[in-house]
């Protein structure tokens, strides 16, 4: 059972959710009071939005809800956590992935398709994806800053860098592989209706824990 942990506005969470009935796998909801994730948990997704309304910056306040404790409780057991946009920039207020996320050199919300390069195939969730893959992204604060000399990369936009990212790095991993984030949507890329199925590798990866 995947756990989609909801914070004061999640914008993503019902996304999030089916995409995990698309890759066959079930999902309940955890709310940032809890101290405890769902029983049965065995992956976790920090969903897009803008948690606390991006209050000193997006992802800060939420990095220190209560639920967070048990997600990094659960990721340093090894389980297997997902964080898109809002959930990525949660994650690295948190430490558990590096790097800080920033305002758009272009200093607007940007919203489009993009192809990313799955730059590290070898975590436990981006086993299963193909060379480049085509999921929209829609943020504003998705520039990352830090340094990928030291950071496991993940994922790198393709042929462009629409948000200013420090080596176009579009998401990162932990050392260890299982806690990924990235800024543009794979949950948004599991249906041929959207234009695109890319995205639901991920989501049968982390189905599959």
């Amino acid at each position: 059972m995947i756990a989609v942990v909801r914070f004061p506005g999640s914008l993503d969470h019902d996304s999030a959710a089916k995409a995990v009935h698309a890759a066959g796998g079930t999902a309940t909801f955890a709310w940032q009071d809890d101290a405890e994730l769902p029983a049965g948990t065995t992956g976790v997704i920090l969903p897009g939005g803008f948690s606390y309304g991006d209050h000193l910056r997006p992802g800060a306040i939420a990095s220190r809800a209560p639920i967070m404790g048990a997600v990094r409780r659960f990721a340093e057991a090894g389980g297997r956590v997902l964080g898109i946009c809002n959930g990525f920039q949660v994650l690295c207020e948190a430490g558990l992935l590096p790097g800080v996320l920033r305002t758009n050199t272009t200093l607007s919300f940007v919203c489009r398709q993009v192809h990313l390069d799955v730059a590290d195939g070898d975590t436990a969730l981006t086993r299963g994806l193909a060379p480049t893959i085509s999921v929209p992204v829609k943020n504003q604060d998705g520039n990352w800053l830090g340094d990928p000399a030291t950071t496991r990369v993940v994922f790198r936009y393709h042929g462009e860098n629409p948000l200013g990212s420090t080596d176009a790095v579009a998401g990162v991993a932990n050392a260890r592989g299982n806690v990924v984030g990235l800024m543009p949507h794979p949950e948004e890329a599991v249906d041929a209706l959207l234009g695109s199925t890319d995205g639901l590798p991920l989501f049968r990866a982390l189905v599959a824990a």
